[in-house]
């Protein structure tokens, strides 16, 4: 990645020319959509349920209290909301590009893991009995025992991707990578004791986990799921958020590098009190 140069400089003057320097990560993103897509069309592994599992898995079929075009909403729009108020007062296009292009891979490097272990692991949602069977009736293989679904393809084909949250994972890759985002332009981690700033940088992950809860309350998924999901997600994000505003460059916004960095000051600091001291006990 090219190296990022920070500065006043508008869309209008310097976006074209950012775009262009970053084209390879565009395509990159279009590719990874791509690939979303297709692991969203296969059909997941369908794991074996016998009729004794059953009992974990007949919560009643509800609907999303957050929605699935919500997700996009919350996890992309809101944080690019955001970001365009700083590049308002700031001005600086390097900035706002770095921003949404990291906030993209963030989501979309989260959604194509997330589907592709949905799809590798197959896991049954809570509410998977009234899924395969509408009905309420039951049918078993004679031998195996293991379900014979009557239900809807499509919606037996969602049945079987209870993990990770697809919501959790996607909220706390956007919101995630806004939390870090946020630290870095308050400076909330330069240890001023200004500990309201952190309840500016928490506000997004709290989003998120509400998110989180909101699929356990409407038994789409384990509370497993929710919390692989979620460690995915402010996973990704982190490692983005690094990609693109590594700590030269926003030495204070990433909480571990400040915490390091500051243990790494004091330590210089009592070396160099330390040397003070030997030269004085010399002198004398």
């Amino acid at each position: 990645m090219p190296e990022i140069q920070l500065g006043a400089h508008t869309i209008q003057s310097h976006g074209v020319k950012v775009a262009r320097t970053h084209l390879h990560d565009w395509l990159i993103l279009l590719l990874l959509v791509v690939i979303f897509v297709i692991l969203d069309v296969i059909e997941p592994f369908h794991r074996f349920v016998g009729e004794w599992m059953l009992t974990d898995l007949s919560f009643p079929v509800k609907d999303n209290t957050i929605p699935f075009w919500a997700v996009p909403v919350i996890a992309i729009l809101l944080p690019i909301a955001v970001f365009l108020v700083y590049y308002f007062f700031q001005k600086d296009v390097y900035d706002f590009h770095h921003a949404v292009l990291g906030l993209l891979f963030s989501v979309l490097i989260t959604a194509v893991i997330t589907d592709a272990i949905k799809d590798g692991v197959g896991r049954p949602r809570p509410d998977f009995f009234w899924r395969c069977f509408p009905d309420g009736k039951g049918v078993f293989d004679p031998s195996t025992r293991d379900v014979l679904c009557t239900g809807n393809k499509g919606v037996i084909k969602e049945g079987y991707k209870s993990f990770p949250s697809g919501h959790t994972s996607g909220c706390f890759a956007g919101l995630g990578f806004l939390a870090w985002y946020l630290s870095g332009k308050i400076r909330a981690f330069d240890r001023r004791g200004h500990i309201a700033k952190l309840c500016i940088v928490f506000l997004p992950i709290l989003i998120a986990a509400l998110v989180g809860v909101s699929r356990v309350d409407d038994y789409w998924h384990h509370w497993e799921d929710v919390f692989a999901g979620g460690l995915l997600g402010i996973t990704v994000a982190s490692f983005c958020y690094l990609q693109f505003f590594p700590p030269p460059y926003d030495p204070d916004g990433w909480g571990p590098h400040a915490y390091f960095h500051m243990l790494n000051e004091s330590r210089n600091g009592v070396q160099s009190y330390s040397a003070n001291n030997d030269s004085l006990h010399a002198r004398v």
